[in-house]
């Protein structure tokens, strides 16, 4: 564990030591920061002293995505979401902009040094040492993805190797070269590095590494493509979560039993999203409580998660989502009535010796269909066993077309494997 002390706190404890963040927080921001200052205000929350308790931390208004884009447009080029002066930022970083408008975000030299603390437990989490070297094979442009990665790990004294500006096969053999164990990259590009392995003649299972870990998409907590990277790789894959705007919040144990959320660095609640009553599975809602200079309060993700029932086995307290992102719920799709979440197509299709796959959504007459096009062994006869499988599996009848090896897109980054015709 990363801070035993604080992953193992009883339920009591645990909300106790919040609370106490939460005050902080809203002593920083109130009077400073305009954003949560004004919304605060027509909550009827003028100054700190009037959170009392954690029912008035519930009538906090929820926070979209929208209003924050919202926001940026109306005072560009960084928003109103700002507690000091621009002078205290050192960092500057952008959404990926796969859900819609990209968003900017700040961070002061504490903020930045709260991201590397917690990629700490994504890392210790995940089993990484001191002794440790891991590879990030990631561009390292504005787009958040792995920066803070990267500082997590020389946080936890492991050797961190920059990967960016380097094709596939460079990867590969800085890899080999350099004796990486551990792998940082987004599912996607895992698998793909597989395939570029074999298409050289590389059995990427002897490479030195012994970890993967994965953001960006939910492919790692998917059953079917851990196990095709795990196979690939000869090593044990772990899931993460985190957002640009949120932080690093969601992280695997060796139990792998769904992700744990940093509780002692995040809240969370899980809400009916057309209620916004609470519930054991629907929308998850967070609030980074060490983000000072840019924070956010009841933020409503778009990710869809379950609450596990039970502990877990490795001995933490912090709350579990049960396999992980179950999806996003802007990325639903109904096709014919029925409620079908693209992470729900990967996880049959990569049951398949499928190379790459593509959702295309289009329209026929009122109604949404789907085609999946997919790069599969045996042509149209593998086609058809993935379309047999889709329709027992989701329960309606999905379109599946083959298409030539190498022909859809490749993702280095988030993968956008939904497509609109």
């Amino acid at each position: 564990m990363f801070d035993r002390a604080l992953e193992t706190l009883e339920a009591g404890a645990l909300r106790e030591h919040q609370w106490r963040r939460v005050q902080a927080l809203a002593r920083a921001l109130v009077g400073a920061n305009p954003f949560w200052t004004a919304r605060w205000r027509a909550a009827g929350v003028v100054s700190a002293e009037d959170l009392r308790g954690w029912d008035d931390f519930a009538r906090l208004p929820l926070t979209s995505k929208r209003e924050l884009v919202d926001d940026q447009a109306a005072h560009a080029p960084f928003g109103s979401n700002l507690t000091y002066a621009l002078e205290r930022y050192v960092r500057v970083h952008q959404t990926s902009g796969t859900t819609g408008a990209p968003l900017r975000w700040l961070d002061t030299q504490a903020s930045w040094e709260w991201w590397t603390r917690c990629w700490g437990f994504v890392l210790a989490g995940a089993g990484v040492r001191p002794d440790d070297r891991a590879f990030f094979p990631f561009s390292f442009g504005l787009f958040v993805g792995f920066w803070a990665g990267f500082e997590g790990a020389r946080a936890l004294g492991a050797l961190a190797i920059p990967g960016g500006g380097q094709d596939s096969p460079a990867r590969l053999a800085t890899i080999e070269t350099l004796g990486a164990t551990v792998l940082v990259c987004t599912p996607s590009y895992a698998l793909h590095l597989l395939q570029v392995a074999r298409e050289r003649g590389i059995d990427a299972a002897k490479l030195p590494v012994r970890i993967t870990v994965h953001a960006g998409e939910p492919g790692a907590g998917i059953p079917s493509v851990r196990s095709r990277i795990e196979a690939g790789w000869g090593a044990r894959a772990f899931d993460h979560a985190g957002m640009t705007e949120m932080g690093a919040y969601g992280y695997e144990c060796e139990a792998q039993c769904g992700l744990h959320v940093n509780e002692s660095e995040f809240v969370a609640e899980v809400i009916d999203p057309a209620t916004g009553a609470p519930a054991d599975e629907g929308e998850l809602v967070l609030t980074n409580l060490g983000r000072v200079g840019s924070p956010l309060i009841r933020y409503r993700t778009g990710d869809r998660v379950r609450v596990a029932a039970t502990p877990c086995a490795c001995g933490r307290t912090f709350r579990r989502l049960e396999g992980g992102i179950l999806g996003r719920l802007d990325d639903m799709l109904i096709v014919r009535g029925v409620n079908v979440f693209p992470s729900a197509i990967e996880a049959i299709v990569r049951r398949f010796p499928v190379g790459e796959f593509q959702i295309e959504v289009f329209r026929d007459g009122e109604l949404d269909e789907v085609r999946v096009l997919v790069e599969v062994d045996g042509g149209a006869d593998g086609a058809r066993r993935v379309q047999d499988a889709l329709r027992i599996g989701i329960g309606i009848r999905l379109d599946v077309a083959p298409v030539a090896a190498g022909s859809l897109p490749r993702f280095e980054l988030k993968a956008r494997r939904v497509v609109r015709r």
